[in-house]
């Protein structure tokens, strides 16, 4: 019964870490330009002031829940651009991206906001419409 109860705590502790740290790292993206952009990506960058990027897989369930809305923003804002990273894999690292669904907001070039994890449709209108 002890056991159980110390792999249990162990566990929700280092899911709470994992937390922190995909936050933190997330935090630390903001502000910094993205080097060595394909030449296609960078001039779509370049078409809006801001452009929503959302990193996804085919196989992520979160991912699967969130892509619907995400078509649905698309149809309505044309500053959102769709990476499946299970075909552009090289574009993960460039980005920084550690975990799928992963939201980046940019001005051209430069990280405004990044965040791992599925978002509602208020939290994703409100990233492309502030």
């Amino acid at each position: 019964m002890h056991v159980f109860f110390y792999i249990t705590i162990t566990i929700v502790a280092l899911y709470i870490l994992l937390q922190v740290y995909m936050r933190l790292q997330g935090w630390l993206k903001r502000g910094k330009e993205v080097q060595n952009l394909p030449e296609n990506l960078a001039r779509e960058l370049q078409k809006h002031p801001k452009t929503l990027i959302y990193f996804y897989t085919p196989t992520c369930s979160a991912c699967r829940i969130m892509t619907p809305t995400i078509d649905r923003l698309k149809n309505e804002f044309d500053n959102i651009i769709k990476i499946d990273l299970s075909r552009d894999t090289h574009l993960g690292p460039v980005f920084g991206v550690m975990g799928t669904p992963t939201l980046t907001l940019m001005e051209g070039t430069v990280i405004r906001d990044f965040v791992v994890g599925a978002r509602k449709e208020n939290f994703l209108r409100k990233m492309l419409t502030e």
